[in-house]
């Protein structure tokens, strides 16, 4: 493969000449640019837009930086946003933050050094701050995580009064709430939704804590062997709800003549999979192009006035997991 020395040589030109010729900045004399064109052509040469963009301290990556990439959310979630920017003319840059402050801190040189254009941010920092002195364009994806950085998220609010009323309708006095981390913006407004419904129709709420991707299924198991008269299960990510329906199957539930469970996104495998699972969806489709949008609307255009905070309604998908 052709490097730009090889095309300096070819021409007998400096590397500089050819980059100014690349980056057309700079004077480089008519005759001089076509002997630089035409060994450009003759080696099949491609310039390294990550060279250029360090050359001209600028660059058309946009930064995401996810919680984790094993998430079947953030997966869908990754998709959709690299559909919503393919023909804008940008590229993503994925920074997996593992919940992990040292690592957050970390990527604070690399946006530095690789000169974002712009970051999308899809996990909850634990140093927001640092990241508002980088003065980039930046907006938030899922949650709402400080008043001065644009928002686009799902309302979670509304999602746990959906699963609350579904429940209500059914006749349940008492239920229980697989939550995600519950230090969690979007966990606590699903929380809220469900808990300011149930709680004005008396019905009783076991709440337990688990991991959305790494559920613990022990304390699933004890949960329900401890609660067997609560007849509906809410969970805050459909990985959990998924485990939740694998529990119960083993301890001879049925669903959902036994137990009725909800999950929340709405991932495609809740199609798939046995009893099919009943969903708060989210619609990750659109929520990735507003992003997209939004993010680069404010990358070119600084001066204008943009909707700080946006938050898209959100419905439940019934299926075999509910009645």
């Amino acid at each position: 493969m052709a490097t730009i020395k090889d095309v300096a040589k070819r021409a007998n030109v400096s590397v500089a000449t050819v980059s100014r010729v690349l980056n057309n900045t700079g004077y480089v004399n008519i005759e001089t640019r076509k002997i630089v064109l035409s060994a450009i052509k003759e080696l099949d040469y491609t310039p390294s837009e990550l060279a250029r963009s360090l050359f001209k301290k600028q660059s058309n990556l946009i930064g995401v930086i996810i919680p984790h990439l094993t998430s079947y959310f953030f997966a869908e979630l990754l998709e959709a946003l690299e559909d919503a920017i393919m023909d804008k003319g940008y590229r993503l840059m994925i920074f997996n933050a593992r919940n992990d402050q040292e690592r957050e801190e970390k990527f604070l040189s690399v946006f530095s050094q690789y000169h974002l254009s712009g970051l999308i941010i899809a996990t909850q920092l634990n140093s927001i701050e640092n990241y508002k002195k980088l003065k980039l364009p930046m907006m938030a994806i899922d949650h709402h995580i400080d008043d001065g950085i644009p928002s686009i998220s799902s309302d979670n609010v509304q999602g746990g009064q959906l699963a609350a009323d579904h429940f209500i309708s059914q006749g349940h006095q008492k239920v229980i709430h697989f939550r995600g981390a519950s230090f969690l913006m979007t966990v606590k407004e699903r929380d809220q939704g469900f808990k300011e419904k149930l709680k004005a129709h008396q019905i009783k709420v076991v709440d337990e804590d688990l991991d959305f991707n790494t559920p613990d299924v022990q304390k699933i198991e004890a949960t329900l062997k401890l609660h067997p008269d609560a007849k509906g299960i809410f969970c805050d990510g459909d990985l959990i709800a998924m485990h939740v329906l694998r529990t119960a199957s083993l301890l001879g539930k049925r669903v959902p003549e036994d137990v009725e469970v909800i999950g929340f996104d709405d991932l495609r495998l809740n199609s798939i999979i046995k009893p099919t699972l009943s969903s708060i969806k989210q619609d990750i489709k659109t929520i990735a192009e507003l992003t997209i949008h939004g993010l680069i609307e404010r990358i070119l255009h600084p001066e204008n006035k943009l909707p700080q905070h946006q938050t898209l309604p959100v419905t439940l998908i019934k299926r075999e997991s509910t009645l």
